[in-house]
């Protein structure tokens, strides 16, 4: 006899999804993770302005 478990049920295999892929809006089409941040202060984005500032804009 043998040791193995008996078969289980499986996990169903992920369906294909045959949508058209350009209707689905990707995490591109959204401004989070293009440097867009929380609202803040006037001094705070002057700061960080001029810390950012290239040398040769001085």
């Amino acid at each position: 006899m043998s040791t193995d478990p008996a078969p289980g049920p499986r996990a169903p295999k992920p369906a294909l999804v045959f949508d058209d892929p350009l209707n689905q809006q990707s995490s591109d089409d959204t401004d989070r993770g293009w440097g867009e941040r929380g609202e803040g202060d006037g001094a705070a984005d002057l700061k960080r302005f001029l810390d950012e500032k290239p040398p040769h804009h001085l």
